[in-house]
């Protein structure tokens, strides 16, 4: 039997959690993968996402959405969840061009979608999104930014980052190959996105998506034979590694 600290949001444990939203962090985990990777002049973001059924519009499936012209979000965890805060975010982000004429950076919607997280952690009657959030884009200095919100309302920057299933595995992957000086254009970004995703995407079941951004120029889906063909390169450039390892011996 559950105890009053599993069910109240707003009491600690003895141990110092909360306990609900730890339980939204568990939803996360379970949460098929997104990755994000920040170039130089652009910003990817990539998720894994189910198969469309056979009568399913795929259209309709979406886990990487645009907040504005500028700035785009890919989320892992509970999808109801995140398509109540995604139009939260464009609906701020349309008031917020309405009053300043200005568009939002990219900290500023991040924080606003994680003051809204936060809230949730704290009132009774609620519980907390049972979503992670990948928030990518440009500011109107021309500057790439790539944050990350989790349900507890922390968020942070970073030059890549995962989320969702896995994500620890995809993070170390990054830790390893990811250098700034040798992502200089955008096929390196991408590459380097679909690699990460590559690490824990079960493609048997499963299709990737991926979208592009670079400044003043709309937001780009991949069509999936573009993806096709970079995770074709991909796994030939790791057949001659794995020779040039060979070679060695």
């Amino acid at each position: 039997m559950s105890s009053s600290y599993d069910r109240a949001i707003t009491t600690f444990s003895p141990d110092g959690h909360l306990l609900q939203v730890e339980y939204a962090q568990e939803a996360v985990k379970r949460g098929l993968s997104a990755v994000g990777v920040r170039g130089a002049n652009c910003v990817v973001l990539g998720v894994e996402k189910k198969s469309a059924a056979r009568l399913q519009e795929d259209r309709t499936v979406r886990k990487i959405c645009a907040l504005d012209r500028h700035v785009a979000l890919a989320f892992a965890g509970l999808t109801a969840d995140a398509r109540i805060l995604i139009n939260r975010a464009q609906i701020e982000c349309q008031s917020h061009r309405l009053n300043v004429e200005d568009p939002v950076s990219v900290e500023y919607i991040t924080r606003y979608l994680a003051r809204i997280k936060q809230r949730y952690t704290q009132s009774n009657g609620r519980r907390p999104y049972g979503i992670s959030c990948l928030i990518g884009g440009f500011d109107t200095d021309g500057s790439p930014h790539l944050f990350k919100t989790q349900p507890s309302g922390t968020f942070y920057e970073y030059t890549a980052n995962a989320t969702g299933r896995s994500d620890n595995i995809v993070r170390e992957f990054f830790e390893k190959n990811y250098r700034e000086e040798d992502i200089k254009t955008v096929s390196d970004a991408v590459k380097l996105t679909i690699r990460g995703l590559l690490e824990v995407a079960q493609l048997s079941q499963n299709t990737l998506d991926v979208v592009i951004m670079e400044m003043n120029k709309p937001q780009h889906l991949l069509h999936q034979n573009d993806i096709k063909e970079y995770i074709t390169i991909i796994e030939k450039e790791k057949e001659a590694e794995l020779e040039k390892k060979k070679q060695k011996k």
